[in-house]
């Protein structure tokens, strides 16, 4: 396994995460993603640790809370061995005040996931999403005494916009209060949104990348092909509404580029897919999820070797967009001699601005 720096914190993580978000199967088909029980979730525990990918992430409304309850119980007698990382302020009950930041939610809600994953401790803690509704003093200072009481020890957010995180380090700043380190955020070769603003935002304020959903909401697998329909077994017809959404030619167009770097390299389309993210400037670790045994191989099997530079090109050009204003090549060029982009700017096959 490869490790690296979760951000600006001295603490390592392993490149290679395990999302628990298929554990459970409980509540409305946007929290209940899979329906793996313990001992099913027990086994893919192991081989996560054996392989050394000891990073587990879930939230409080995955299955209404049975995610959590499960990875505890996966990892009861053995917690030492694992990093830790929970979601918090999506709703989570039909009270009024069961959503959002405010120091009411977010403290009880921790004490419910540590109930839940059966620890003392969340390694890492992530707001799921930002709350306007509540002061960002509020916010920070409420994650502030989490950390200060040992009940959490490394903060991140997830979903939020460039200006969000700004305003939510400058609060913490302004009081002296604990930063976060980490951006859970969606990342792949059919959404690149995150290069444009995020990407140079990690760089500058130290946040690492947790990346969601490396393989673009099922559709970077290698079952998915042009002209064929969607394969036996697939979720993707119940849950399109929820995934970011792709243009289909840009989709196979990837694909295809996909297909001939796996040749080339002996790999699987979905190990090149998230080798091409671990390349990537402030990716920290890469959040796998598999149904079973044979997925959680195969993905597992995206570390201990390299794509090269033309594989790497070549993945870049087929899945290239032009960013929106003001990210695009024309002013990127203008100002690139006092602001350096954090990656080569590529174009679309079919044209744009030179």
């Amino acid at each position: 396994m490869e490790y690296r720096f979760l951000g600006a914190a001295g603490f390592k993580v392993p490149a290679l995460g395990f999302g628990a978000g298929t554990f459970g199967g409980k509540g409305p088909l946007f929290s209940a993603w899979g329906a793996t029980g313990t001992a099913e979730a027990r086994r893919l525990v192991d081989l996560c640790l054996e392989a050394g990918a000891h990073l587990f992430d879930t939230a409080d409304v995955y299955s209404d809370g049975a995610s959590e309850t499960i990875l505890g119980a996966a990892l009861k007698g053995r917690r030492e061995q694992a990093i830790l990382s929970t979601k918090l302020t999506l709703r989570a009950g039909d009270g009024p005040n069961d959503v959002g930041a405010s120091r009411h939610h977010l403290v009880g809600g921790v004490e419910r996931a540590l109930r839940r994953l059966g620890t003392d401790y969340i390694d890492l803690l992530q707001l799921h999403h930002f709350d306007a509704m509540t002061p960002v003093d509020e916010v920070m200072g409420t994650l502030d005494d989490l950390v200060r009481a040992g009940k959490v020890r490394y903060l991140g957010a997830s979903n939020f916009s460039g200006w969000q995180l700004m305003k939510s380090q400058a609060a913490a700043d302004r009081h002296g209060r604990v930063r976060f380190v980490a951006n859970q955020a969606y990342y792949s070769l059919i959404g690149r949104d995150y290069e444009w603003e995020l990407m140079p935002l990690g760089m500058d304020q130290g946040l690492g990348a947790v990346v969601w959903s490396p393989l673009g909401w099922g559709r970077l697998t290698g079952r998915i092909r042009r002209g064929q329909p969607l394969p036996p077994g697939s979720r993707l017809h119940e849950t399109a509404q929820f995934a970011p959404p792709v243009d289909e030619e840009r989709l196979y167009r990837v694909v295809d580029a996909l297909d001939a770097v796996a040749a080339e390299t002996g790999r699987s389309v979905p190990q090149v897919a998230i080798r091409w993210l671990l390349q990537r400037p402030t990716v920290a670790t890469v959040l796998i999820g598999a149904r079973n045994e044979a997925q959680l191989q195969d993905n597992l099997g995206a570390v201990g070797w390299s794509l090269d530079a033309s594989q790497m090109a070549r993945l870049d050009a087929a899945s290239a967009v032009m960013p929106p204003y003001p990210y695009y090549p024309y002013w990127n060029g203008m100002f690139a001699e006092r602001n350096p982009p954090p990656v080569p700017a590529s174009l679309p096959a079919e044209g744009g601005v030179a």
